[in-house]
C-alpha cells in the first residue's frame, strides 16, 4: 500500500478546552500522554495546593485545566493524523492563532485525552478538531477511540455531566471548527470529517464558519490555504477580535536550539541518533510496538521479482516478527519507517551552511514553558534530525516557501521566494508537480553553491515529521504467523514538468538499499544510511533490521470460507490477494470447505513482471473452482488487455459468484483509474447479466459496498 493511500486522510479540526467551573469530573478514564496505559481518575475539585498526590496522567490533566483557565480566548487543535499531515496543519493553525490574533492555543493528539469531557468546554472557548480519513472512510489510528465514542457508538454518546437542559443536546455549549483532508478518488471522500461534523451538530454543538475539505488528488495544500483565511475571519468574529489587526510583527519562534559544548555533552545522560520515543510498558512485560514505537525487525529474505529485462525492479521481502509480540491478520498493512537519502541530507545541509556542524549535539526545546511535547527525542544532532526525523524529501508547502522570503540573501532571490509562495501556478510547476525536495527547491532559487541562513527552528516547525510508509501485507497469518511478506516496486521516475530530473520514492529506495545489503550487491544509488542508531540495525555480514509496525485493516476475507471471492489486483495490487489465497489454501488443506476463488491479475508482460507466477499453481491446486485470470498490457503480438477487459470476458462467472452465490468482490491497486474502471465494469455486468437499469445496477453495487461485500484497498 503506497503512502498516497495514507495521505487520503481527512483533517477535521476539532478542539476542545477541557475546563469548566466548579467540580471537574474525569469520568471513566483518561488516556495517558503515551496513549497506552489508562488510569482511572477520581472526582477532582478546582486545582489547589491542598489536592492529594495524584499520578502523572492526572497531574498532566490538572495542569492542563489550570493553564486553560488563564484566558477566555482559548483554542485547542485536536488532530487525528496518520502520516503527520493533519498534525502539521493543526500546529500551523495553532501558531497562526497565537502570533496573529494573540489567542492562547495548543495542539493535542486525540488519543491522549478522554473526549467524554468535551461537554465541559466553556461557551467562549473554541473546539478545533483536525481529523484525517484513510481507506474506505476510516479514521486514523489515533482517532479511532474518539470516532467510536462520538460516531459509531451509542446514538447518544456518554459525556461527563448529567445536568443538561436538553438531554439530547449535551454539547450545546461547544463551538467548533472543522476541516477535512481526503481524496476524491475514494468513494467515501472526507467521510470522517463529514460524519464528525454531522454528529457534533446533532449533539447541539455550533460550527464556526464553513466546513473545509481538502482533496489530496487535487491540491490539498491549496484547498487548506484557500479555506484558512475565511475560517480565521469567522473565528475572529466569534472571539470578538479584529481580523485585520492580526499581528504582522517579527516572527516568534516555537522552538529554541541549544548547541552543546564538549563539556556539556559529557554530562548528558543520553544522546539520540535516530531512536524513536522511549517505550512505555510495565516492568516485566514486553513493549507494545506501534506508530510511536516501531519494532526493529530482521529481514532474512529479500529477492527481486521482475526479470532483468523488465526495466523496473520489484522486491519481495520477508520480515521476521517472531518473539516481538506483534501479530497480524491477513489483509493488514505493514508500516515501514525509512530514513532520508544521504544526498538529500547533504544537499540541504550544504544550502543551510551546516555541513561542518552536522554532528554537533543540540537540544531542541519549546519556547512555551508549559508545553513539553517535541517532534522528536532530544538531545540529538543536526544530521540525525535531517536523516531520521523530518521529511526533507517531500516537496515543501507553499506557505513555507513564502515564509523564507525575509531570509533570502538577495533582493532577487527574495522576489522568487515571494513569487513561488504566492503564485499557485508557479508553485505547482516549480515545486509540487516537479516533486522537488526542500534542498532542491532552495538550490533552484539560490543557485549552485549558494547558502541561506534559515533559522533551524523554523525548519523543524515547518517541515513535517518523517512518517512510515504503508504496504499491503502479501502473506497469510495462517500460513506465515511469524513473518510478514512485503511486495514493493522500487519507484523512480521523471516528472513531466521537469523531464531532466529524477524523483526517487523514499521508502522503496530505502528498502532497495536494505535488499542490496542483504544480498551483498554492493553500493547502489541513491544511497541511504541503513545502519540505524549507532549501527544497531546491522548484524553479521548481511543482516539488517528495519523499524516496522502493523496497522490493522478492514480489508478482510469473509468469515465463512465457503463463500466465493473475486479479486482484482493488477501489479502490486496482487499483494493482499497472495495472502488471501494462501489463507484459503490453508483452510482447504485443513479440510474446510472453500468457495470459488478467482483472481484477475494484470501486468505488462508474462515473461517480465508476472508477480509470483510460479507460486499460483501450487497455491490454488487444492481449492475447488480456483483460477487465475491474467491480462497483459504489453505482450508482444497481442492487443493491450487490462483486468477490466477480462472482467467483461468472464461477466457470467462474476455475476454467478456475486449475485447468485453471495460472493465477495475485492479490488486492490490504483484508485484513480483502475478501481474506477472496475467499478464501472461491475455496474455494466449488473445491467447486462442482471437485466437492470443503470440506476438500479448502480444502487445494487452501492448496496454490495454497504454490506461489506465489495471492498477496496486502493491508492492514487
Amino acid at each position: 500500500m503506497s503512502e498516497a493511500v495514507i495521505d487520503t486522510l481527512d483533517i477535521a479540526i476539532l478542539g476542545a478546552v477541557l475546563v469548566g467551573s466548579g467540580i471537574y469530573w474525569f469520568k471513566d478514564k483518561l488516556l495517558s500522554p503515551s496513549g497506552k496505559s489508562r488510569q482511572p481518575l477520581v472526582p477532582m475539585q478546582k486545582p489547589s495546593a491542598s489536592l492529594p498526590k495524584i499520578n502523572k496522567t492526572a497531574r498532566k490533566t490538572r495542569d492542563f485545566v489550570e493553564k486553560m483557565r488563564e484566558t477566555d480566548k482559548t483554542v485547542i487543535f485536536f488532530y487525528g493524523s496518520q502520516t503527520g499531515t493533519a498534525e502539521d496543519y493543526a500546529a500551523r493553525l495553532a501558531k497562526e492563532g497565537t502570533q496573529r490574533y494573540n489567542l492562547r492555543t495548543m495542539t493535542a493528539d486525540l488519543e491522549d485525552y478522554d473526549m467524554n469531557l468535551l461537554d465541559t468546554l466553556p461557551a467562549n472557548h473554541l473546539a478545533v478538531f483536525v481529523l484525517a480519513t484513510y481507506g474506505e472512510g476510516e479514521p486514523t489510528d489515533n482517532a479511532a477511540e474518539f470516532w467510536e465514542h462520538l460516531v459509531t457508538g451509542e446514538d447518544l454518546p456518554e459525556f461527563s455531566r448529567d445536568d443538561y437542559e436538553d438531554a439530547e443536546r449535551p454539547l450545546s455549549d461547544v463551538h467548533y471548527v472543522v476541516f477535512g483532508l481526503g481524496n476524491k478518488t475514494y468513494e467515501h471522500y472526507n467521510a470522517v470529517c463529514r460524519r464528525v461534523d454531522e454528529k457534533l451538530t446533532k449533539l447541539g454543538a455550533t460550527r464556526i464558519g464553513d466546513r473545509g475539505e481538502g482533496d489530496d488528488d487535487g491540491s490539498l495544500e491549496e484547498d487548506f490555504l484557500s479555506w484558512k483565511d475565511d475560517m480565521w475571519k469567522a473565528v475572529c468574529d466569534f472571539m470578538g477580535i479584529d481580523f485585520f489587526a492580526g499581528n504582522s510583527g517579527p516572527r516568534q519562534a516555537t522552538y529554541m536550539i541549544q548547541e552543546h559544548t564538549k563539556e556539556e555533552v559529557e554530562a548528558l545522560a543520553k544522546v539520540y541518533f535516530g531512536e524513536y520515543q522511549e517505550p512505555k510498558f510495565l516492568v516485566g512485560s514486553r513493549p507494545t510496538y506501534d506508530s510511536k514505537y516501531p519494532y526493529p525487525a530482521t529481514i532474512p529474505v529479500s529477492r527481486q521479482l521482475f526479470s532483468a529485462t523488465a526495466g523496473r525492479r520489484c522486491l519481495h521481502m520477508e520480515v521476521d516478527i517472531s518473539g516481538s509480540g506483534i501479530t497480524y491478520q491477513t489483509g493488514d498493512h505493514i508500516a515501514v519507517w525509512p530514513v532520508n537519502a544521504e544526498h538529500e541530507v547533504e544537499k540541504l545541509a550544504r544550502v543551510l551552511g551546516l555541513t561542518d556542524k552536522l554532528d554537533t549535539i543540540i537540544t531542541v526545546s519549546n519556547t512555551d514553558p508549559g508545553s513539553t511535547k517535541l517532534p522528536f527525542p532530544v538531545p540529538t544532532t543536526y544530521r540525525t534530525i535531517l536523516r531520521h526525523y523530518v521529511d526533507i524529501t517531500a516537496p515543501p508547502s507553499r506557505a513555507f516557501i513564502g515564509q523564507l522570503t525575509p531570509f533570502a540573501p538577495s533582493e532577487e532571490t527574495a522576489k522568487v521566494f515571494a513569487h513561488w509562495g504566492q503564485d499557485k501556478e508557479a508553485f505547482r510547476l516549480q515545486v509540487a508537480d516537479a516533486r522537488r525536495s526542500l534542498g532542491t527547491v532552495l538550490e533552484k532559487i539560490l543557485g549552485p553553491g549558494q547558502t541561506m541562513d534559515i533559522p533551524f527552528d523554523l525548519l523543524i516547525e515547518s517541515v513535517p515529521r518523517l512518517q512510515a510508509r504503508y504496504y499491503s501485507i502479501s502473506s497469510s497469518s495462517k500460513a506465515h504467523p511469524t513473518t510478514i511478506h512485503l511486495t514493493a516496486v522500487i519507484l523512480d521516475y521523471k516528472p513531466d514538468v521537469v523531464p531532466d530530473e529524477t524523483v526517487y520514492g523514499l521508502a522503496t529506495n530505502f528498502l532497495h538499499n536494505c535488499h542490496a545489503h542483504i544480498n551483498k550487491a554492493g553500493a547502489i544509488m541513491p544511497k541511504y544510511e541503513i545502519s540505524g542508531p549507532k549501527g544497531s540495525y546491522l548484524h553479521g555480514d548481511s543482516g539488517i533490521k528495519v523499524p516496522i509496525h502493523v496497522r490493522h485493516s478492514n480489508f478482510k476475507l469473509p468469515r465463512n470460507s465457503a463463500l466465493p471471492i473475486i479479486m482484482v489486483g493488477p501489479g502490486t495490487g496482487v499483494a493482499p490477494f497472495r495472502g488471501f489465497i494462501q489463507d484459503r489454501a490453508a483452510d482447504a488443506k485443513n479440510g474446510k470447505k472453500v468457495g470459488a476463488t478467482v483472481l484477475f491479475f494484470g501486468c505488462r508482460r508474462e515473461d517480465e513482471d508476472y508477480l509470483y507466477k510460479d507460486e499460483w499453481p501450487e497455491l490454488i491446486k487444492d481449492i475447488e473452482g480456483a483460477q487465475i485470470i491474467t491480462a497483459f498490457s504489453r505482450q508482444p503480438g497481442m492487443p493491450k488487455t487490462y483486468v477490466q477487459h477480462k472482467m467483461n470476458e468472464h461477466k457470467e462467472l462474476i455475476w454467478d459468484l456475486i449475485h447468485k452465490q453471495g460472493g465477495y468482490f475485492y479490488v486492490c491497486g490504483d484508485a484513480k483509474n483502475m478501481a474506477r474502471e472496475v467499478n464501472h465494469r461491475l455496474i455494466e455486468i449488473a445491467m447486462t447479466c442482471g437485466e437492470m437499469s443503470e440506476e438500479k445496477a448502480t444502487n445494487y453495487i452501492k448496496e454490495l459496498r454497504g454490506r461489506g461485500r465489495y471492498e477496496e484497498d486502493v491508492w492514487s
